[in-house]
């Protein structure tokens, strides 16, 4: 009776095992198709329309107007870069810093009241985070620097919030995940908590801390609602970082609602420099990982 009974257990167990291995397997199949009708559809109605216009002058053209039928997206390849390259010195460090703080200097109190904020940050509304910076940010740049107010800095700033939430999170997550022997064992040879944390523990959590990069860097390039707002518009090569730009993401979501045959087939090809974009960033920082590791 007792042997029965363990058998039916096991059968059970191997049974639940077999359902959730087969749930986990179809989530992960819904998830490459998903990935992989979003790339059909870029390249079957971007491709198209980067041959009528040429590969070269779509990429490296700098005028942009539809009603000439000239398409170029050199002014908004360059204005993502600079927003995105300027969020990522605002919120890497500090992104950094503030989980280096609750993983390994604050006490339970303080990390227990801080935590709290950084998950409202993830929670604000992008359309939030662009109306405080209309609001708050453009007068006060304007008024300092005697320019427009919506540039390429103010929308750096803002971005660099969003980031913020992300960056903390996993880096965090990866601090914690370091074995407690290897911090142990530092203290052992006789070195401090400041240099156990910055030559032991962050170094062995270099590799989750790359993913939070990049899944901030993603948060970046992809926003959209909140740069509209506060960078000016403009398709236009930036002099500086107090000028006005625009964007990728901004350039489809402006024009996309009017757009018709070529012009939102250019519009779509926008998407897949988009794309292509991410994919390279992603595939750096994954070089970089490797490198770091050995």
């Amino acid at each position: 009776m007792a042997a029965d009974k363990t058998a039916r257990k096991k059968h059970t167990q191997a049974l639940r095992e077999n359902v959730a291995h087969v749930l986990f397997a179809l989530a992960a199949c819904i998830c490459i198709l998903a990935v992989a009708l979003i790339c059909l559809f870029l390249l079957i109605n971007g491709i198209p329309a980067m041959a009528e216009i040429g590969l070269p002058e779509f990429l490296f053209s700098t005028t942009w107007r539809p009603t000439a039928d000239q398409f170029g997206v050199l002014t908004m390849i360059i204005g993502s870069l600079y927003v995105t390259a300027g969020a990522i010195i605002l919120g890497v460090p500090l992104g950094l810093l503030c989980a280096l703080f609750l993983s390994r200097f604050a006490s339970r109190r303080v990390a227990r009241l801080i935590r709290p904020g950084v998950e409202l940050l993830a929670g604000i509304p992008s359309i939030v985070y662009g109306f405080f910076g209309l609001v708050v940010l453009v007068p006060i740049i304007r008024n300092s620097f005697d320019v427009q107010g919506m540039s390429i800095l103010t929308a750096a700033i803002i971005l660099g919030v969003m980031i913020l939430p992300t960056i903390i999170t996993v880096s965090q997550a990866a601090l914690d995940a370091v074995p407690e022997h290897y911090y142990e064992g530092a203290l052992a040879l006789g070195a401090n908590h400041e240099r156990c944390v910055f030559r032991i523990v962050l170094p062995a959590a270099l590799s989750g801390i790359m993913a939070a990069v990049i899944l901030g860097v993603g948060r970046a390039i992809g926003e959209t609602m909140a740069v509209v707002m506060i960078i000016g518009n403009q398709a236009r090569i930036p002099a500086s970082i107090l000028d006005g730009a625009r964007t990728l993401t901004g350039n489809i979501v402006l024009e996309m609602g009017y757009a018709a045959d070529l012009h939102r087939g250019a519009l779509i090809a926008t998407a897949v420099v988009l794309f292509v974009f991410i994919l390279i960033i992603n595939l750096l920082f994954s070089v970089l990982k490797r490198r770091a590791r050995l």
